[in-house]
């Protein structure tokens, strides 16, 4: 099945939470940082999944890094690299977003695969992708893939020449995960073939950044529990609006008030 992306797709999906819940009820959210020259990247990602609804986000990276973070952040949380396999351990930790500014390396290739083997939902993007080798790609189901096309091709070399929703689709199946790949028209695939094609990203959503701000969203829809195809597909449809809310020469900070105005303006479930 392929569907068109909006609304009607996932929002019977959307997060619920009722008027006793606590931060930790609506989802703690992980967002690995790059190093202390790179770490916009990351905080893009961890204001988008805060401004989602996630109950509580923590950038985690090198204590160089996160002196720079502070400068930027209130809301979130700090925790350096050394903690992560503490915070994989907690049962409150629902989902993981790693490759904004990470770097591309071993040490990137390490943090994603623990992140993948400890359980919670994990978002894939950028040097995360670039770091991975073919045999990573075998993937546990609750994870997502957002690759643009260069991306794409290096992941999926076999695949990169056949139409993009065919592609989506067989990349999916490979990786036993969820596949969004970017583009004027994004396609957001599943294992089991299902798909959804998002077009209402306007044009000026192509700057530097935007892509973390995607990141961020889906990661922190995650981390509220929605299933890893409607994530996707509620983040790519909710990237757009937020792009259409602010208008022409945006810039990714300027995202956070677009993606407010997004959220605000959805149907009632």
């Amino acid at each position: 099945m392929t569907a068109e992306n909006g609304p009607a797709l996932w929002q019977a999906a959307w997060p619920a939470h009722g008027p006793e819940a606590h931060k930790y009820q609506r989802g703690a959210c992980l967002v690995w940082s790059g190093a202390e020259f790179a770490t916009g990247a990351a905080r893009l990602a961890a204001r988008a999944a805060l401004r989602v609804g996630a109950g509580i986000v923590t950038l985690m990276g090198e204590a160089a890094a996160l002196r720079a973070h502070a400068g930027h952040v209130t809301a979130i949380l700090l925790a350096e690299a050394s903690a992560l396999p503490a915070h994989l351990a907690d049962a409150r930790l629902r989902a993981c977003v790693i490759g904004p500014g990470a770097g591309r390396g071993a040490a990137t290739r390490d943090a994603a695969l623990a992140m993948l083997r400890a359980g919670p939902a994990c978002l894939l993007d950028a040097d995360a992708l670039t770091s991975l080798e073919a045999h990573d790609l075998k993937l546990p189901g609750n994870a997502v893939l957002t690759p643009h096309a260069g991306e794409f091709r290096a992941l999926f070399p076999a695949l990169a020449d056949m139409p993009r929703l065919e592609a989506a689709r067989a990349a999916a199946a490979q990786a036993g995960a969820v596949v969004l790949l970017k583009g004027r028209e994004t396609v957001i695939a599943a294992p089991d073939g299902q798909a959804a094609i998002n077009r209402n990203a306007p044009r000026w959503l192509a700057t530097a950044g935007s892509g973390d701000v995607l990141a961020g969203i889906i990661g922190g829809l995650l981390a509220q529990g929605m299933a890893p195809f409607e994530a996707a597909c509620a983040g790519a449809w909710l990237h757009g609006a937020a792009g259409a809310a602010c208008g022409p020469y945006l810039t990714a900070e300027d995202l956070d008030a677009g993606l407010w105005a997004a959220l605000v303006s959805l149907p009632s479930p």
